[in-house]
C-alpha cells in the first residue's frame, strides 16, 4: 500500500470514529484526550507513518470537531457552559436589572458632567 493511500485510510478511519464516538459534543479538553489516545490508536494501527503525519491527523481531526458552523447540541443552542450561565441568571433575575439600571443612571451622570 502506498503512504499517500495509506494517509488517506487513517483518515477516513479517524473521522468515522469521531463521527461514531459522540466526541462532538463533548468539551475542549475531553476533546484533545480523545483525539491523542485515537492518534496513538492509529499509530498501531499503521506503523509506517510518520510522526509528521500523525501530527496532521491529530491537527485534522481537532478541525473536524471544531467546525465554523457547530455540530449537533451546540448548533440548536444546547450548549452545556450556556445553560450554566442561563441557570445562574435565573437564580437571580432581579439583580441584573438592577444592575443595568445603575449603569445607565451612571451613564447619564457622565453625559450631564460634559
Amino acid at each position: 500500500m502506498s503512504k499517500e493511500s495509506m494517509i488517506n485510510r487513517a483518515r477516513d478511519e479517524l473521522f468515522s470514529h469521531i463521527n461514531r464516538c459522540g466526541v462532538l459534543q463533548a468539551e475542549d479538553d475531553d476533546q484533545r484526550h480523545w483525539m491523542e489516545e485515537t492518534i496513538d490508536y492509529l499509530a498501531e494501527r499503521y506503523p509506517d507513518l510518520s510522526d509528521a503525519d500523525l501530527q496532521d491527523l491529530f491537527s485534522v481531526g481537532m478541525r473536524f470537531c471544531q467546525p465554523a458552523i457547530p455540530h449537533g447540541r451546540k448548533r440548536f443552542g444546547f450548549d452545556p457552559k450556556e445553560k450554566k450561565l442561563e441557570s445562574e441568571a435565573a437564580t437571580s433575575p432581579g439583580q441584573h436589572e438592577e444592575e443595568l439600571v445603575s449603569q445607565e443612571a451612571a451613564g447619564e451622570n457622565t453625559l450631564q458632567e460634559s
